[in-house]
C-alpha cells in the first residue's frame, strides 16, 4: 500500500512523539510495519522521499496506541456515525416540525 506525503507526516510525527512503530502500523491497518521502519530509518527510497516531509504537528496526530482495530479506520466510523447523528436528528426536527404544523391546521 503507497503511504500519501500526508500520512507520511503523520507517521513521521507519531514517531517523533514517541509512538511504537507496531502501533503506528496498527494504525494505519498493520499492514505497514516495513514502512514504518523505512521511514523511521531513511534506508530505502520510501526513507529518502520521507526525508523531505515534514513531520505532521501534535494537533494533526490521532490519540496515542496502542491501537485494537485500524485507528484511521475506527476514526472514519466515528465521524460517519456522528454524521448520520445529525441527519437523523435533523430529520426527526423536520418531521417534529410538519407534525405541528399539521396539528395547527398547516
Amino acid at each position: 500500500m503507497a503511504l500519501s506525503d500526508g500520512e507520511i507526516a503523520i507517521i513521521k510525527g507519531m514517531l517523533a512523539r514517541g509512538d511504537r512503530q507496531s502501533d503506528i502500523a496498527a494504525y494505519f491497518g498493520g499492514s505497514n510495519g516495513g514502512r514504518v521502519s523505512e521511514i523511521n530509518t531513511g534506508n530505502s527510497a520510501l526513507g529518502r522521499r520521507a526525508s523531505t516531509i515534514a513531520a505532521a504537528s501534535s494537533s494533526e496526530l490521532p490519540p496515542p496506541g496502542p491501537y485494537f482495530v485500524s485507528g484511521r479506520a475506527a476514526i472514519r466510523a466515528k465521524e460517519t456515525l456522528a454524521a448520520l447523528r445529525d441527519l437523523i436528528d435533523q430529520t426527526l426536527e423536520e418531521i417534529n416540525n410538519w407534525e405541528a404544523s399539521s396539528k395547527d391546521g398547516g
